[in-house]
């Protein structure tokens, strides 16, 4: 059996896996997050092996698999984060995840030294607080002391594997991730991190991802269930391995949607996409050797889905399909009802994050539909704003596959393909596509599976759903009103250090 980990932003997805990598069984254990006023968004790492330990082992429970059967971890993590390790490995603070944005002003300490497109060259991604590499910056400043005792810094999955093994070492994926990686090179930037003057010596090794990094120390076997010498490749960062789980393992695989707290649009290549001058998108490193994850991302697209459906009340799995369901008979742009859906700032297309969520139109007979139906159109027409930035550097993205929680919504992949003009198809591996992913990832590295390849037989599209002609041609200008209100909102946006 193929154990896989999904380090997320909401909980563990843990999934157990054939020796082929099909899905057996999958649950999530749940931990919380610490948002705050001026970017504060924190984790603790012990929340995350706590809820590995107690995933790893309901699951075998469940599943009646004993753990000697486990035969290869492997993980997927979420990324651009920042776990600082004091000398006994111990973390010295709380990690600031991937949605945390205080460093703006040291990141514009970067753009100034480096240069907004020569960093974009090097890295194949924007110079942005949202990434690995200011937010080390903000801690060093804000934090000296903290910083002072740090030894390692790496990401979420590196840390449960060094947990696992006693190993230390992060893969491309997940190095491209931090604002400090020379991609083409493939080695942390030198240029970038003297720019930031930080060490090093402080980073990680970066190995392949199918790397077996070591086995179940006896420590960890007595804490998870697993058996010791158990081995565990590392895997990769959630994007890359989203891909894989999606099947997208080479250019002629298309593109593929993923909806998380994250949301995404994302295709594999062979070599970087640098969109110039613009810099809507950015490009990681696959998990797959020699291919890369061009992919624009937004920062609350699952996430603006959750808030609402929190503010409602309506957090419930029942109560939530009602709401959707709800959504589906109502209007909101037809109706000049839109929602900026910049929670958490943004990333693509705007790169900004000071940038903030507003809903626009709001009128007295506008009810909780209306609201959720707004939400659902304005991540999609969001998205669409990325989609034509692919399209625009001549990549068609005719089909669309979709994974990710939000892809079990009927309502919202007809409403993503009306408002795109393109094909989306449900995958029938949605909520676990990044722990399929890394399942594929471990069996390739233990000599399980083949390669990548096998990962296209593991899902099939279970539904389809095409664009209404009338709807699209009606959505193509209710988005063009989306994007200028975003331009007239903009200069209302507050100092993100406030």
């Amino acid at each position: 059996m193929i154990l896989a980990h999904d380090i997320g932003t909401t909980g563990d997805k843990a999934s157990l896996h054939s020796d082929d990598g099909r899905l057996v069984k999958s649950l999530t254990v749940r931990y919380e997050t610490q948002y705050g006023r001026g970017g504060v968004v924190e984790q603790q790492p012990s929340d995350w092996f706590d809820a590995f330990s107690r995933a790893t082992r309901d699951l075998l429970e469940a599943t009646g698999t004993a753990a000697r059967e486990v035969e290869v971890v492997c993980f997927s993590g979420q990324m651009m984060g920042v776990v600082l390790l004091g000398a006994d490995g111990e973390p010295v603070r709380p990690a600031l995840i991937w949605a945390d944005t205080r460093s703006t002003a040291q990141c514009s300490a970067l753009v100034d030294r480096v240069g907004a497109e020569r960093g974009y060259r090097i890295l194949g991604h924007r110079l942005n607080p949202t990434y690995s590499l200011s937010k080390l910056m903000w801690i060093r400043e804000a934090e000296p002391d903290v910083f002072g005792a740090a030894r390692k810094v790496c990401l979420a999955k590196d840390y449960i594997a060094f947990r696992l093994t006693g190993v230390l070492a992060t893969d491309p994926s997940d190095a491209s991730s931090t604002n400090a990686f020379d991609q083409r090179a493939g080695a942390w930037s030198d240029e970038l991190l003297g720019a930031a003057d930080v060490s090093p010596k402080l980073f990680p090794q970066v190995v392949p991802s199918t790397t077996v990094l070591g086995s179940v120390t006896p420590i960890a076997a007595e804490r998870t269930g697993l058996t010791v010498g158990t081995r565990v490749v590392l895997g990769g960062g959630d994007g890359p391995l989203a891909a894989v789980g999606a099947g997208v393992v080479t250019p002629a695989d298309g593109a593929y949607l993923y909806l998380g707290s994250s949301s995404w649009v994302s295709v594999s290549a062979d070599q970087p996409l640098l969109d110039l001058p613009q810099m809507r998108t950015m490009t990681f490193n696959h998990v797959v050797p020699g291919q890369y994850v061009p992919t624009a991302t937004m920062q609350a697209g699952g996430g603006s889905l959750a808030w609402i459906s929190e503010l409602l009340e309506a957090a419930d799995p029942a109560q939530l399909n009602r709401l959707l369901d709800n959504a589906a008979h109502v209007e909101a742009a037809a109706e000049g009802l839109y929602f900026l859906p910049h929670l958490l700032g943004e990333r693509s297309p705007y790169w900004n994050p000071a940038a903030r969520g507003a809903f626009v139109g709001i009128a007295r007979h506008h009810g909780p539909a209306h609201l959720t139906r707004a939400v659902l159109e304005g991540v999609a027409f969001n998205l669409a704003t990325c989609v034509h930035a692919f399209r625009e550097a001549g990549l068609p993205i005719t089909t669309v596959d979709a994974v990710g929680g939000g892809a079990v919504s009927d309502v919202w992949l007809q409403i993503i393909a009306d408002v795109w003009g393109t094909t989306v198809r449900r995958r029938s591996v949605v909520e676990e596509a990044n722990s399929l992913g890394a399942a594929v990832t471990g069996g390739v590295g233990a000599g399980l599976i083949d390669d990548f390849s096998a990962a296209r037989t593991l899902s099939q599209v279970t539904a389809e759903y095409k664009p209404a002609t009338d709807r699209h041609a009606e959505y193509a200008g209710r988005h063009t009103v989306f994007r200028e209100l975003y331009d007239r909102i903009e200069p209302w946006f507050p100092d993100p250090q406030q």
